[in-house]
């Protein structure tokens, strides 16, 4: 009887240790994915649902195979294919990239999750842009040849513009918003602001 009673004592502690380190692990997790997915913007919070994996990876590499490296035809490749994706507004929050392809649609922030992560596999510097209503991704490109479109300048850097939400759109699809209606331009993989001094509209 007193062999029985310590197993069980023991064994009540060894549970109660691993209860505790689970709950522990959960609470690091669920801390982890806030600061990770979520970013308070004015009085809004903007989630994000970027990720570099085997699928976007996989994606990524199909879309821009034919390319040989060549910088416009990736990027053009990579947002031909979220363009082509029927536009469908999702009332819940924006949905990873699997999903969007698996379920064959999206919104603006589902439709640039998509675009931003397959970017960031093939090495692109880009980032969000949130305008009321709306969101839009910009791409840093180390163009050789020139290029007949407006740029984003940023601190002198030229980011283009890729609109997600219109079928075939190009590289550098016109601004048609002002300076002012932009809220942040978010690194959604640091989940953060950037900070610039200075922003320019041209060629």
């Amino acid at each position: 009887m007193l062999f029985q009673n310590k197993f069980v004592h023991y064994f009540s502690i060894i549970i109660s240790i691993v209860f505790i380190c689970t709950l522990f692990y959960m609470i690091y997790k669920s801390i982890f994915i806030v600061d990770r997915q979520f970013l308070d913007i004015d009085d809004k919070t903007y989630v994000n649902q970027v990720k570099i994996d085997d699928f976007t990876y996989s994606l990524a590499k199909r879309l821009t195979l034919h390319c040989k490296g060549n910088e416009l035809c990736e990027v053009q490749s990579m947002l031909d294919f979220t363009t082509n994706i029927p536009y469908k507004v999702n009332e819940s929050i924006a949905r990873s990239a699997r999903k969007v392809v698996s379920q064959n649609y999206g919104d603006c922030d589902d439709k640039s999750n998509l675009l931003i992560s397959l970017l960031h596999v093939k090495g692109y510097e880009a980032y969000f842009v949130l305008v009321p209503k709306h969101i839009f991704v910009i791409v840093h490109l180390k163009l050789n040849q020139t290029i007949n479109k407006k740029a984003l300048y940023i601190d002198g850097k030229a980011f283009y513009k890729l609109e997600t939400t219109a079928t075939n759109s190009k590289i550098g699809f016109p601004l048609r918003y002002s300076f002012d209606q932009i809220e942040a331009i978010v690194d959604p993989f640091k989940n953060k602001k950037v900070k610039y001094k200075s922003l320019e509209y041209r060629y």
